[in-house]
């Protein structure tokens, strides 16, 4: 990840401008985005979510910001539960994007493509049916 030229990495981050359509996976845009620019597919999926970090902590900072004072007063847990649960989402979001990486390095995104037609086509016979 670290090798990326800048070129790469600009183009990446622009295909990341394309989740802000609704339904467009961040990951899923910026993940192809990278493999159309030649990068492999285990450092595709390794940029893809090291670049969710300053994506996630900016949102995340900008709702406590804007409505941090909402939380404190709806509050029915401790600040204490609440850095327990960050801590060990984080650490479970850490052994799946290694399992998620090691997966893609071996099989590659196919699957996850055909996942997808298949949940728009199952869509469109059910918004067909209505």
């Amino acid at each position: 990840v670290a090798d990326l030229p800048l070129k790469t990495v600009i183009g990446v981050g622009l295909a990341q401008c394309l989740a802000m359509v609704p339904g467009v996976s961040r990951s899923g845009a910026t993940i192809m985005g990278a493999l159309a620019m030649g990068v492999n597919r285990k450092t595709a999926a390794e940029f893809s979510f090291f670049l969710a970090v300053p994506t996630m902590v900016g949102a995340s900072t900008l709702e406590l910001a804007t409505r941090g004072d909402q939380l404190s007063q709806g509050l029915t847990v401790g600040w204490s539960e609440l850095a327990i649960g960050f801590a060990v989402s984080f650490i479970v979001a850490l052994v799946v994007i290694r399992a998620f990486v090691a997966y893609v390095s071996r099989r590659g995104f196919a699957p996850f493509g055909w996942y997808r037609i298949v949940a728009g086509a199952a869509a469109l016979v059910w918004l067909a049916s209505r």
